[in-house]
């Protein structure tokens, strides 16, 4: 991931993670890598979803196929690190992220697509941001996996972003921008928010 790439996700999260959830989630990384594997495969079957609904859409079902199998191959990686690192795989809650964030997107079309894909580059966007505060502080080989993964999950972003912007032959570019800043409010607030629990994109701890 280029240092212009990262300036640019940078801008569009606006709220950085709070240092507080990075000391969390030091304290739990066999927690949060279990957390992670389930990111990968809801990222997955996020794609896949899109593709099942705007199947029409040449350009969206396309790059959604190819991201659907990169995600895929990244909860198979993680899998394999689980069993490197002696991890055993156990049952964990969703964090209260992904389903907040769906629930603030508008249920009329186009506006719901717009909507849905800002939702996906804001989720790619924060998972790379969290990759790269993580990955110094890690002992190998995680911390390679990790800083490994920004360039993928960073091309993820700007796919979805490309997408959300392609809209604007149904949507203005004002409208757009209208419904990231919307959504972006709604995502900063879940990831400062203090949690009750540590996940890969949850708040701070609550206590």
């Amino acid at each position: 991931m280029t240092a212009v790439v990262a300036a640019e996700m940078s801008v569009f999260l606006g709220a950085p993670s709070p240092p507080a959830w990075v000391e969390a989630a030091l304290q739990s990384i066999d927690l949060l890598i279990v957390d992670h594997a389930n990111c990968e495969k809801k990222a997955a079957a996020s794609a896949l979803a899109l593709i099942n609904r705007y199947g029409d859409q040449d350009e969206l079902v396309l790059r959604m196929s190819r991201l659907a199998r990169e995600e895929l191959r990244h909860f198979e990686q993680v899998r394999k690190l689980m069993d490197r690192l002696g991890y055993g795989w156990r049952q964990v809650s969703a964090a209260r992220y992904g389903g907040a964030l769906r629930a603030a997107a508008g249920s009329g079309e186009p506006g719901r697509l717009v909507d849905l894909l800002l939702i996906g580059a804001f989720i790619e966007a924060r998972s790379c941001e969290r990759f790269a505060l993580l990955a110094p502080r890690l002992a190998e080989p995680m911390a390679s996996f990790y800083s490994g993964l920004l360039a993928s999950e960073a091309r993820h972003y700007q796919h979805y972003l490309a997408l959300a912007r392609s809209c604007r032959r149904s949507l203005s570019e004002t409208e757009i921008e209208r419904r990231a800043v919307t959504l972006r409010e709604v995502e900063n607030d879940l990831i400062c928010r203090p949690d009750d629990q540590v996940r890969f994109h949850s708040g701070p701890p609550s206590s």
